[in-house]
């Protein structure tokens, strides 16, 4: 089984590299903070003590960092350092400009580079059910295709170099429209005296139903935030649509309404919570009391 080096063991690389190991991979991770290594030995993942040490002698280096500087800083350093033929898989969610740079850059030095981003949120990193969007030349997909089935479920090969951040961009979009819509149904049907669970279910049913519905309404209606998929990072991932979609004059009235609710949270000190806290705003300029029960 190659070996895998895996720098960024967040909320979402921490299960990814840990279900690598299950699968049978050699894993070695990074992180910028320490995390508890209790768990990493437990599926038999070595922690090291930089990006560098995690990399080396490694037939594959996954990264999953927070944002496009993180990732070109740390491919900066990492693209020199490889010997030629290493598999990098990028998982981040980046601007497609970046990601197709740095796939050039790898291709010129005799590397090879996807970009992979994934949907999913913490519990589809658990669950190792992602939803994985891949841009890259076929070769280099093929190639990265054991490690892709081993953190996901739904594997699809969008298009070229830059092409999957495309894809997230869209999914982004999609995702915190969804919230802000089943936000303002659970705010409306709590102001009628509904049931919300009966209600819920039977929305969750038929064309309303979504992926939203099924995993974040419980949550939702218990006003509990904590961080799947941080406001902060959704409001980052908003504004690489917004710019591509300004860029290539498309018109995206609701998602920019959508990108300003999210920017709204964050500016209010809530980037820590998860993206399903848009359900607080609602909250707040509907003047329902759960709005001050939220944290």
């Amino acid at each position: 089984m190659p070996k895998i080096g895996f720098i960024g063991l967040g909320i979402m690389g921490a299960p990814m590299a840990c279900n690598l190991a299950d699968a049978g991979f050699d894993v070695v991770g990074f992180n910028r903070s320490r995390p508890r290594s209790d768990a990493f030995e437990q599926h038999g993942v070595k922690l090291v003590a930089s990006a560098l040490e995690a990399a080396a002698g490694a037939d594959v280096v996954a990264t999953m960092l927070p944002d496009s500087p993180d990732v070109q800083a740390v491919l900066g350093e990492l693209l020199r350092a490889t010997r030629p033929g290493t598999l990098f898989i990028d998982f981040s969610t980046i601007r497609p400009d970046v990601a197709a740079a740095l796939h050039q850059e790898a291709h010129d030095l005799g590397l090879g580079l996807v970009d992979a981003p994934v949907s999913g949120g913490e519990q589809g990193a658990i669950d190792g059910s992602l939803s994985i969007m891949v841009g890259g030349v076929d070769a280099d997909y093929e190639r990265a295709q054991p490690v892709l089935a081993a953190v996901g479920k739904t594997i699809v090969h969008v298009g070229p170099p830059g092409a999957g951040q495309t894809v997230k961009a869209a999914n982004q979009l999609i995702v915190a429209g969804t919230l802000q819509l089943v936000s303002e149904a659970i705010v409306f049907l709590e102001a009628n005296g509904a049931d919300l669970e009966a209600a819920l279910e039977v929305l969750g049913g038929g064309l309303a139903g979504s992926a939203i519905l099924e995993r974040k309404s419980a949550g939702m209606l218990k006003r509990q935030f904590d961080p799947g998929f941080r406001l902060e990072l959704h409001h980052k991932d908003l504004g690489i649509f917004m710019s591509s979609a300004r860029d290539l004059r498309v018109a995206t009235p609701m998602g920019a309404v959508a990108a300003q609710l999210v920017a709204s949270m964050v500016a209010r000190g809530h980037g820590g919570l998860d993206h399903s806290g848009l359900l607080m705003l609602v909250d707040e300029l509907s003047g329902r009391p759960k709005a001050r029960q939220s944290e």
